[in-house]
Order: C-alpha cells, then sequence, then structure tokens
C-alpha cells in the first residue's frame, strides 16, 4: 500500500513544478537565472538527504562524467527551456508535453538497437505524436494562436530528456546510488548555469521580502527534491516498472494544478491531446527495471 501511497504523492507534487515554473517565470526573474536556483536549491537538498543516509554523492572519474551528462541534458538545457516557455503556454499544456519523453526514449531506443520494434509501442508513439499535433494544429487548441511556437521550447526539452534517458539505460550501472548521481548532476548543472547566468546578467537575488516569483522558486526546489526522493524510494521498494505510473500522475496532476493556480480553461482539443498522450504512455512501457531520471526539474 505505501508504494501507491508514495508514486501518488510523488506525481502531485511534481506536477505542480509546471505551475510554480510558470509563476516564478512570469515575474520577470530571467529564465536562465531561475534555472540556475533550481538546480542549486535542489542540489543541496538532496545533499542533506545524502548525507542524512551517510552516502557520499560519486566522485570518481565515470561518476562525474555521468552526472555530467545528467546535469546538461537533464537539467540545465531542459529547465532554462521550460522556464523561458512558461510564462507563454499554460502549465497544462507543459505538463502534457513531458508526456512524450517515454515515447522518445522507446523511438530513439529502437533506432540505436537497444529495443525491439513492437506494434503496441509503435502505435503509442503514433497516438503521442498526434496528441502534439493537436496541440499545435487547430487555431482554437491553444488559448492564443501565438503559443504554438513557444511549445517548441518545452518539446525540444523533451528531446533532451529523452537523450538523458537513454544514457543512463545504455552507461550507468544498475547499482548506481541515484541520489548521489542525481545530487552530483545538479551541483554541476548549476556550476554550468552561473557563467552563462552571468555574461547574461541574469541573476536572480532571493532577497527578503519575497515576491512570487522568490516563493514559487524555493517551492519548486523543495517539491521537485522530495519528489525525486519518493521517486528513488519507490524504484528501491517496487521496481522502475512500477514506478514508471508516476509519468500518468505528473501528467494528469500538472493539468490539476494549472486549474488551480491559473483557472486554466482547456479547449476541446487540449483535452483530446490530454487523452491521446496518456493512452500513449500506457502502451508504451519500460521493458525492464530501469530508474528513469527523465524529467526530474
Amino acid at each position: 500500500m505505501f508504494p501507491y501511497v508514495l508514486v501518488l504523492a510523488c506525481g502531485v507534487l511534481w506536477g505542480m513544478t509546471f505551475s510554480l515554473a510558470r509563476i516564478a517565470a512570469s515575474n520577470a526573474a530571467h529564465p536562465v537565472g531561475l534555472a540556475f536556483w533550481q538546480a542549486l536549491g535542489g542540489g543541496l537538498v538532496l545533499l542533506a538527504y545524502c548525507l542524512l543516509r551517510r552516502r557520499r554523492p560519486p566522485l570518481h572519474r565515470a561518476g562525474l562524467r555521468h552526472a555530467l551528462v545528467i546535469a546538461l541534458f537533464g537539467t540545465s538545457i531542459p529547465a532554462s527551456l521550460f522556464f523561458y516557455a512558461a510564462p507563454q503556454v499554460p502549465a497544462g499544456v507543459l505538463a502534457i508535453t513531458v508526456a512524450l519523453v517515454p515515447m522518445l526514449t522507446y523511438a530513439l531506443s529502437w533506432m540505436l538497437g537497444i529495443e525491439r520494434l513492437n506494434r503496441r509501442r509503435s502505435f503509442g508513439i503514433g497516438l503521442g505524436f498526434a496528441a502534439i499535433v493537436l496541440l499545435v494544429a487547430p487555431d482554437t487548441s491553444l488559448p492564443d494562436p501565438a503559443m504554438a511556437g513557444w511549445l517548441a521550447l518545452p518539446l525540444v526539452a523533451s528531446v533532451f530528456y529523452t537523450l538523458e534517458n537513454v544514457y543512463v539505460d545504455v552507461s550507468v550501472p544498475q547499482n548506481t546510488d541515484m541520489a548521489g548521481l542525481l545530487t552530483t548532476a545538479l551541483i554541476i548543472a548549476a556550476a554550468t548555469l552561473w557563467p552563462v547566468m552571468m555574461a547574461a546578467g541574469a541573476f536572480h537575488p532571493l532577497s527578503l521580502p519575497l515576491d512570487d516569483a522568490d516563493l514559487a522558486l524555493i517551492g519548486m526546489m523543495v517539491v521537485s527534491s522530495a519528489a525525486y526522493v519518493m521517486f528513488l524510494s519507490v524504484v528501491k521498494m517496487a521496481g522502475a516498472v512500477f514506478a514508471s505510473v508516476i509519468g500518468y500522475v505528473i501528467t494528469l496532476a500538472g493539468v490539476f494544478w494549472g486549474l488551480v493556480f491559473f483557472a486554466e480553461r482547456h479547449s476541446p482539443w487540449v483535452w483530446a491531446a490530454l487523452a491521446l498522450m496518456l493512452a500513449g504512455m500506457l502502451l508504451v512501457r519500460p521493458r525492464r527495471s530501469v530508474p528513469d531520471l527523465g524529467a526530474h526539474g
């Protein structure tokens, strides 16, 4: 019973990050500065978690190499893209685009020869791409047709999450301490974002009294870190195949939190896209117990 509770709690918390990202990015804070704080804050939270478990994050050459790839493909680049898009795209729609990650992961794995061609999974990928068409093609799908261009950013972010997933599957040993690896990756991500942020004059100082962007950003640090620890706990207790169910909860929760925070009202096209994306996710399932680092923002 407890793993089910963790799956629900993790998905609901992670789904909230799309709305928090929109609040943070809508208050004049620079996207790169927000991505920096999210990475640094999440890294420090997980570092405390590792120290409580008396497990040091990996600092050997292979561990640092894995962490660097995860930092760039799983945090620095996609988080910045999401923060750029967040003020322009409804939070619920952002959540739907992330559901594309497991489908793209299977497609890339098949092209690389990691996976065999499977009709059910291929049909699931087709449903996922049909969902994206429903989001961007009809003029009445999004509140403003101009949002379709901004929607390209989270879709590109999904590609980077996909590259990260496949790299983790192929290159990261199965007995790796994933919490420690992610801790190192988030700190490296903050370090890679620092020079970009300073060159762009994008540093966002956290100062009292905290404004809405500050509170949303701090909320993202805490919520995403707590959700990821829950995810890792589910993987340990019930395996990654069971833990992959969290993806459904994240997508649905992301749409729900968009309704709560912004009173978002979606067109029938968006709801149809959500249904197709969830159906596609149901058809594209992991083949074995491989921890999925995708979309840990």
